[in-house]
């Protein structure tokens, strides 16, 4: 009697135990694409379309033809495509060296933007360069960018961009610095005088970097040949930033501002934008993560 109540007892919990794990099973459609609890990550590209983000178009060359867009005498576009409105097909889903990714025709310059805004972060994605190229950078290096802090009005500089600061993605020239509209950083860095520009070189002196001198290359180039995924990364703490290229920082941002009714105040946060700017250029894994401090290896130069 003794024996078959412990067998009879061993069976109930057999049985309980079986019947709380059906109870909790694992989220259905939950797949690889939604961040890990365990690492932090979330990503915001989901490989299969184009949630959380918008797009913002501004007016197309001559040599794209767009129903219904007005034009002048000339034959010039008088109004940008707008917000959300892709009748060339610029921005896609696509599956590339199997797997998914943002294609990016760069037929009109435009920005890819997510729908909300981001601060004290680990940005990482790849990229990899296409084959088509379009007026007016037909014959210019293949550009995008990476823009970061983004604020305010779409088309704000340049008829398209948003005010930010922009990590640069061209042919040879990754992880450059550009200020868009009334952003100013300073960064260390040294005239180059032979080919006119500055360039990053930590323990230099310190420069600003407005509207009137926005452009700072970076120190090296770690791009990879055309054709090649690259992996960009951005860490952003405050009024910091790093930039990073294949696992390599090149470029170091302090003191990010900007001007709003003629006021300067901190630029610390805000959207990422994605360029496109007459290149097809691929992008994916595109994750970010909350960060507390920049790693002292990136940042240790810097004052």
């Amino acid at each position: 009697m003794k024996n078959l109540t412990v067998k009879s007892l061993f069976i109930l919990l057999a049985f309980i135990t079986f019947a709380l794990s059906c109870t909790n099973p694992s989220p259905k459609g939950k797949s690889t694409s939604e961040p890990a609890t365990e690492t932090g990550w979330t990503e915001l590209f989901n490989g299969e379309n184009l949630d959380g983000w918008y797009t913002y178009q501004m007016r197309p060359e001559p040599t794209s033809e767009v129903a219904g867009l007005a034009r002048d005498e000339q034959g010039n576009y008088l109004e940008p495509i707008g917000l959300n409105n892709d009748p060339l097909n610029v921005f896609s889903t696509v599956t590339e060296d199997e797997a998914p990714a943002i294609r990016m025709s760069g037929e009109v310059f435009a920005i890819l933007v997510t729908e909300k805004e981001f601060e004290n972060y680990h940005l990482k994605l790849q990229f990899k360069w296409g084959t088509e190229k379009y007026p007016p950078r037909k014959t210019k290096k293949r550009d995008s960018g990476i823009l970061y802090h983004s604020i305010g009005k779409e088309g704000a500089w340049g008829g398209v961009w948003m005010r930010s600061l922009e990590c640069q993605v061209q042919e040879g020239d990754c992880g450059d610095y550009i200020s868009v509209d009334t952003v100013s950083v300073d960064i260390q860095a040294i005239r180059d005088e032979e080919n006119n520009l500055y360039l990053h070189a930590p323990g230099s002196e310190i420069l600003t970097f407005s509207v009137k001198r926005s452009y700072c290359h970076k120190s090296k180039d770690y791009e990879n040949p055309s054709g090649q995924w690259n992996t960009m990364e951005i860490y952003t703490l405050g009024d910091k930033a790093v930039h990073v290229v294949n696992g390599h920082v090149n470029n170091r941002i302090s003191n990010s501002r900007h001007i709003a009714d003629g006021e300067e105040l901190p630029l610390t946060k805000g959207k990422i934008q994605l360029q496109s700017e007459g290149a097809e250029i691929f992008y994916r894994q595109i994750e970010i993560l909350s960060i507390e401090k920049i790693p002292d290896e990136f940042w240790a130069v810097n004052p």
